[in-house]
């Protein structure tokens, strides 16, 4: 079971990754993709919900906790500005993949933490 989990979650990540390379090139090339966008985070949301309610382990929760954090901490930050100096479909790759991996990684991290929080509550 654990393979099958681990297996998933790249899966997941490459499916982000995919999404944020396309979206980027469309949102680059001036393609309206206000619904694909949407549509995007939607199903990254969904996925990042399945992950974290049937994948993380308990010995993987603090590694999986503080790699979400530092995500979602580089993606509140637009780390990716200076590509635009170099080129502007560089800066949309980098921004979209960004985005929908946190958006993938952030539902999971909130539910891991939730369970987190519930075992240390039983424990006292």
């Amino acid at each position: 079971m654990e393979q099958v989990a681990r297996w998933t979650y790249t899966i997941f990540v490459v499916l982000a990754i995919v999404a944020g390379l396309a979206v980027g090139y469309m949102a680059w090339n001036g393609n309206a993709i206000a619904d694909i966008n949407g549509w995007v985070i939607l199903v990254m949301l969904i996925l990042g919900i399945i992950i974290g309610l049937t994948s993380i382990t308990t010995k993987e929760v603090m590694p999986f906790l503080i790699a979400s954090i530092a995500l979602i901490v580089a993606a509140s930050y637009d780390v990716w500005s200076g590509l635009a100096v170099i080129h502007d479909l560089l800066y949309a790759l980098a921004f979209y993949v960004t985005r929908y991996i946190v958006a993938f990684a952030a539902p999971a991290a909130i539910l891991i933490a939730i369970k987190s929080v519930l075992a240390m509550a039983k424990e006292k």
